[in-house]
């Protein structure tokens, strides 16, 4: 490849501004070269210093340039992706939403982005999601699971405007994806924004009923343990800091959960620290997350390119 892929930053607040870096610090394939805002700003000034084209005026101007994108990272609302969104495909932009918006297909990186066909729109979930789907997904792997339930508690610091506008979308999205990507017949997701100080680290809790068959000790068992530790690897590929608190905590069947045993997996996720403090885990999760699906996606249209 003589050159990398370019990209547009919708939003420069928070996320926009992590990602920036990411993208500038981590990725091989692709180079941000816009940073698009609807009001000066701090994450815009940020940009310009570091080289990029920045301006105010929205996503109207961005697709009034000479040479447009070839993706674009939406770090806005869901609101505000609902209308951009046809303007991409539009433009043939690809899109990488990391808002709840879920126009495009769910995506966790090391879950399902390989089943995916060619698609002109991603959608990231939510820093949730991208927390507990990778272990929902690596239970069902291995047995059924009829019931996940997750909690995910994050720094009331570290929940931006666009996370206190979306926290109905926020848990409608992470439920949907622990069905559409994880396997799980029903799910159920929860929010938590803790005011605690000094801020904690993000913390996920995953409940997954278990079939008989795994709810007590035995070669089903250890699988279940197994797949958990191999997909915490592979998470760990691209967020370091995320990583089991404790062993998973296996329960027998009981008649009051329809005779399912449980599982319960405890995830703490400790940021980057590339522009946002370390407490911020929830969105250096869905930030890493997002560069590295671009680059995944980066290598398989050049592999199509060459005809692979």
């Amino acid at each position: 490849m003589s050159k990398k892929y370019t990209a547009a930053i919708v939003g420069p607040g928070n996320i926009g501004t992590d990602l920036m870096f990411k993208l500038m610090r981590r990725s091989e394939w692709i180079e941000p070269v816009y940073m698009v805002g609807v009001k000066d700003s701090e994450g815009l000034r940020r940009a310009k210093k570091l080289g990029l084209e920045t301006s105010a005026d929205g996503v109207d101007w961005l697709l009034e340039q000479d040479e447009l994108p070839d993706f674009v990272f939406e770090a806005t609302s869901a609101k505000a992706h609902l209308a951009n969104a046809p303007l991409y495909r539009e433009a043939g932009i690809r899109a990488i939403d990391l808002t709840p918006a879920a126009i495009g297909p769910y995506v966790c990186p090391p879950v399902n982005l390989d089943e995916l066909q060619d698609v002109m729109n991603v959608n990231m979930i939510t820093c949730g999601g991208q927390a507990t789907t990778p272990i929902v997904s690596a239970v069902s792997s291995v047995v059924p699971v009829d019931y996940a339930e997750i909690v995910a508690s994050i720094a009331s610091k570290s929940a931006g405007p666009g996370t206190r506008a979306n926290i109905d979308e926020f848990t409608e999205t992470t439920a949907a994806a622990l069905r559409v990507v994880s396997r799980a017949k029903q799910s159920k997701a929860i929010i938590i924004l803790n005011p605690v100080e000094p801020p904690m680290l993000m913390r996920n809790t995953v409940y997954c009923s278990l079939p008989p068959e795994a709810a007590e000790p035995g070669a089903k068992q250890d699988e279940v343990k197994e797949s958990i530790a191999r997909m915490v690897e592979r998470v760990q590929e691209y967020v370091p800091g995320y990583h089991l608190t404790a062993d998973p905590q296996f329960d027998e069947a009981r008649e009051d959960w329809r005779g399912w045993g449980r599982v319960t997996v405890l995830i703490e996720v400790k940021g980057a620290a590339n522009f946002l403090p370390e407490y911020a885990g929830n969105l250096d999760i869905i930030t890493a997350a997002a560069a590295r699906t671009g680059d995944m996606l980066v290598e398989r249209m050049e592999l199509a390119a060459k005809g692979a």
